[in-house]
């Protein structure tokens, strides 16, 4: 069987995440998304709910599991029995930060592949800081953003 994880912060998890998994799902047996604990980084959501986030805007997958994680991504793949990370990229600049992410886990562990997805067109300018950056300003978020984390946004920011 042929397991990929798919690793993020998915803080909040976009349309242009969900093409990617939709994409990912077509090439592997089973697609494990992995929320990852991010610690330099300040999450508008819980671990807990950008995973039922994930899940509820993946139901449509049939292969798909999500999970989470914290500590090295090597190590929560060699537990999981996978030897494929999918990484979504949208510019160019995400591609030299990959890269280099890349090359340093073909260094801990050989037998680990990255593969790199480009996003739609349509969603290149997504990324979840920017969604949440519009939200906080009233933008129209709508089709950015599966509809049950366009709700959770909504009533997160009202709370702020």
């Amino acid at each position: 069987m042929r397991i990929a994880v798919c690793p993020g912060s998915f803080d909040p998890v976009t349309s242009g995440h969900v093409d990617i998994f939709e994409r990912a799902a077509k090439i592997t047996d089973l697609l494990i998304v992995a929320v990852f604990h991010n610690p330099n980084k300040n999450p508008l959501f819980s671990m807990e709910e950008r995973v039922q986030m994930l899940r509820d805007s993946t139901t449509h997958i049939p292969n798909i599991e999500v999970d989470s994680f914290s500590g090295l991504l090597n190590e929560y793949a060699e537990r999981r029995q996978s030897n494929v990370i999918i990484r979504g990229l949208r510019a160019f600049s995400d591609f030299e930060y990959e890269f280099q992410r890349a090359l340093l886990m073909k260094k801990i562990n050989s037998e680990i592949e990255t593969v790199f997805m480009m996003t739609n067109n349509e969603y290149s300018f997504v990324s979840s800081t920017s969604i949440k950056e519009l939200a906080k300003f009233g933008g129209n978020i709508a089709g950015l953003v599966p509809a049950v984390v366009q709700d959770k946004i909504a009533n997160r920011i009202a709370k702020f």
